[in-house]
């Protein structure tokens, strides 16, 4: 049996997530469907980790055994050839037989964008969350500060999260604007359920002047869920990258 890895795109909006669900679509569930029509086997496919309902991906990462001498190149296009148009195949790996597409990743970055202007955008309606009200980058920078580092993230946790943990590390947040759009990118070691998108929530309650930077602290240290601010809609959130240290794949084949 080979391990084969594969870095994948989709755009989330028509999808109940990345994991299999017995009633809603799911991202797991369609590619698992192609492998099978392709490898003529029922394949199991293992991704880095959940992304919810909605929320979009340029680099998420799964992996699959298969018994198939089908080559990685050959892989990649035969995905391609069938999967719907919102889900590509981007690159095709045969790993290494340690490989684990979620136990050997050791970060994740994720990037949340927002339109802030008066009036939406019909390109961007189903990739951002838009904003009218303006809001203030330099106090959302400020209050982003308290949240990098080793920390308990409870305050962040959503319903029904089932880690063993709350305690997360942030390796760098930071949050830019070009134009209209304001984009929030988290480097981490992991990420608790709804745990960004509760984070944006709160940045944009500071960023519109309902709490001081300050605040964030305070919300970070009563561990309580119910102080901190609302949930962000998952169409502006997107998994962007996926790390594994220097674990490296052998075959390497890159979409065309």
């Amino acid at each position: 049996m080979r391990k084969i890895k594969l870095l994948l795109e989709y755009e989330g909006t028509r999808y109940h997530g990345w994991q299999y669900q017995p009633r809603e679509l799911s991202i797991q569930e369609v590619i698992e469907a192609k492998l099978e029509k392709i490898t003529k086997k029922k394949t199991r496919l293992i991704g880095s980790g959940r992304t919810d309902s909605g929320v979009h991906a340029e680099g998420q990462v799964a992996h699959f055994m298969t018994a198939s001498t089908m080559k990685p190149r050959e892989f990649l296009k035969a995905l391609n050839s069938l999967l719907p148009h919102d889900i590509v195949v981007k690159k095709v790996e045969e790993a290494k037989p340690d490989f684990h597409a979620q136990k050997s990743a050791t970060r994740k970055t994720y990037r949340y964008t927002i339109l802030n202007r008066d009036y939406p955008s019909a390109l961007h309606c189903r990739m951002v969350h838009y904003m009218m009200t303006p809001l203030n980058v330099g106090a959302m920078r400020k209050a982003a500060r308290y949240l990098v580092g080793k920390k308990d993230f409870k305050s962040f946790q959503g319903s029904g999260c089932t880690a063993r943990t709350t305690v997360r590390q942030i390796f760098r947040l930071t949050i830019a604007k070009k134009d209209d759009f304001i984009t929030i990118t988290v480097d981490g070691s992991g990420f608790l359920k709804f745990m960004v998108r509760n984070i944006v929530g709160t940045l944009i309650e500071i960023g519109w002047g309902k709490w001081p930077p300050e605040q964030m602290q305070t919300i970070l240290k009563s561990k309580n869920r119910r102080i901190a601010g609302p949930t962000a809609p998952s169409r502006g959130l997107r998994l962007v990258k996926v790390v594994y240290g220097k674990k490296s794949p052998r075959k390497k084949a890159k979409s065309p």
